[in-house]
């Protein structure tokens, strides 16, 4: 087989990169490890920032979103005990996120490239991206034990942290960023109405907490755990409890529980890998960089790199420049830096360290009072949250 762009990996940045290079009449396939259930029953976050909506309209796949999803125009963020709310939309000029699950964007997406007719191969096992460093990079794969080969122009790694991508790069040629943080998310999703019209954002002495959801009807909610911790030590009456004593008393008598449809524990990391591109292999979302969940995020990254990704291909298809694929990694990696910071902070603020003393608690609680009575500490924070420009 040959086609101009390989894409490996069909989560949201595959897809959506994809769908970008389709509408710019740009050739191109998807390989993916896994089939499409899997996929689909991956629960990630959910909180999209404009420009995210915008690219998912520029491909058409937004109809349902703009249905089901919810507009936000604000946080509520809790300490001692009382909740603060940020008016992001005042404070940005109107700018606002949308409550959308990346289950759901990816479901819309995998529906756009099936209508375009574009071609995705699941379960395609040994995936490996080869000669990226000369004109002719291709890409083999093995399919019910016969092994493939796809010769193209360009190969798109978006297969995730733990994808072949970044692990095909020599080591030489790749500086990586990365702390840990020791502490986990421990998430239960619900179908239970929200607590809260908003998302709440809860420092407390015995862990941050955060109320999200993903519907009106369906609640999705973490606090915060050791990462030695296990799903099984949590029974769902245990979970709501311990969430109850990290709201404020309002919110903790308004929760409604029920059983959980789904529960897990997330580590917490922040990683960056440098450059994004090799030769003519390129690294875009959590095959370059993670982000703590704090910041909300990682999917938004994700598309912005794709934005850059595709309008540098567009531009050495139609222009028959090499200016924008020069540009791909410094572009990316400018934007991807702030969100970084910006989920170091959030993460930092709100989270108990195994380390805190009395000093460090002071200063977190000083932090959230200066932000919440200071325009220019609330305005710097919704910059942030609702997307910096691309």
């Amino acid at each position: 087989m040959r086609t101009q762009v390989v894409i490996i990996g069909s989560g949201p940045a595959g897809l959506l990169l994809g769908q970008l290079l389709h509408t710019y009449g740009v050739d191109n396939i998807i390989v993916e490890r896994k089939d499409r259930d899997y996929i689909l029953g991956r629960i990630r976050a959910g909180v999209l920032e404009q420009g995210t909506v915008r690219l998912l309209e520029d491909v058409g796949a937004a109809a349902r979103l703009h249905r089901e999803g919810l507009i936000h125009d604000g946080i509520e963020l809790l300490f001692d005990g009382v909740r603060h709310r940020i008016d992001m939309k005042e404070a940005t000029g109107g700018k606002t996120v949308t409550v959308y699950g990346q289950t759901e964007v990816t479901h819309d997406l995998m529906d756009a490239r099936v209508a375009a007719g574009r071609q995705t191969i699941y379960n395609a096992d040994q995936v490996t991206p080869l000669d990226f460093d000369g004109p002719s990079p291709r890409v083999t794969y093995v399919k019910d034990g016969v092994t493939h080969e796809i010769a193209c122009d360009y190969i798109a790694g978006c297969d995730g942290f733990h994808g072949v991508s970044r692990q095909s790069v020599p080591a030489a040629a790749l500086k990586e960023f990365e702390r840990v943080y020791p502490f986990g998310w421990l998430g239960v999703l619900s179908e239970t109405p929200p607590v809260s019209p908003e998302l709440i954002y809860a420092r407390h002495a015995r862990g941050f907490a955060l109320c999200s959801m993903r519907s009106l009807t369906r609640s999705r909610y973490y606090v915060q755990c050791s990462l030695e911790d296990h799903v099984d030590n949590w029974s769902d009456d245990q979970f709501w409890d311990e969430l109850r004593r990290r709201l404020d008393p309002e919110a903790a008598e308004a929760l409604v529980t029920g059983p959980s449809i789904e529960k897990s524990i997330a580590p917490l990391r922040s990683f960056v890998a440098e450059p994004m591109r090799f030769g003519r292999l390129f690294l875009a979302g959590d095959a370059a960089h993670i982000v703590p969940p704090t910041g909300a995020k990682g999917l938004n990254l994700a598309a912005s790199d794709v934005h850059y990704l595709a309008e540098a291909l567009r531009e050495a298809y139609t222009d028959k420049s090499s200016a924008g694929v020069d540009a791909y990694s410094a572009r990316a990696l400018a934007r991807v830096w702030k969100a970084e910071r910006f989920s170091w902070w959030m993460t930092s603020m709100l989270h108990r360290f195994d380390d805190t003393d009395e000093f460090s608690s002071r200063i977190q609680i000083a932090e959230l009072n200066y932000l919440v009575s200071s325009r220019a500490a609330t305005t710097s924070l919704s910059e942030n949250y609702v997307g910096l420009p691309y």
